[in-house]
C-alpha cells in the first residue's frame, strides 16, 4: 500500500538522553503553494536539533514534510508552523529549521526558525586543532 501525506508526527525514546548531541537532516524536496498564485514552491529545509527524551521518526517527518505539498502557505508562515509541530512532539532541548526557498521573481527567501527549551544552555564548544595538508610524500 502506498504511503500518504500526515500530519502526525512519529517519536521514539531517545537512545542517549544523558548526552547532547546534534541531529542534522536535510530535506531536500519541500514543496507548498504560493498563497497568492497558487504556483509551487520549493525550499530545502535544513533541521537541527539536540533531542531531550524524544526523536523523530524519519518515514513520518517525511510524510509530514509531504503533507504541505499542496496547502498554500507564506515562507515565513510554514517555516515557524514546522518548528511549532516538531517542538511540541519533540520537546527538544534546542531545534533549528533552516527553509532555503529557490527563486521566485528573482528573490531567494531563506527562513530560520529556533526553538529552545526553557532553562537549556548548550555546552561550550571544544576547539580543536587544524591539521595541515599533508604531502603524499615526507621531506
Amino acid at each position: 500500500m502506498p504511503s500518504t501525506p500526515a500530519k502526525e508526527l512519529e517519536i521514539f525514546h531517545n537512545p542517549t538522553p544523558s548526552r547532547d548531541y546534534l541531529i542534522h537532516m536535510e530535506i531536500p524536496e519541500f514543496t507548498c503553494l504560493c498563497p497568492k498564485t497558487g504556483q509551487p514552491d520549493f525550499a530545502t529545509l535544513i533541521l537541527d536539533y539536540i533531542p531531550d527524551k524524544r526523536c523523530v521518526e524519519l518515514k513520518s517527518l517525511k510524510l509530514y514534510i509531504w503533507s504541505y505539498r499542496n496547502e498554500g502557505a507564506f515562507h515565513e508562515a510554514v517555516t515557524n508552523r514546522i518548528v511549532d509541530d516538531l517542538a511540541a512532539a519533540l520537546k527538544p532541548r534546542y531545534l533549528r529549521l533552516t527553509a532555503k526557498f529557490y527563486v521566485r521573481g528573482g528573490i531567494f527567501t531563506t527562513v530560520v526558525a529556533e526553538h529552545r527549551k526553557s532553562g537549556w544552555k548548550p555546552l561550550l564548544a571544544v576547539e580543536l586543532g587544524a591539521f595541515e595538508n599533508q604531502s603524499p610524500t615526507r621531506c
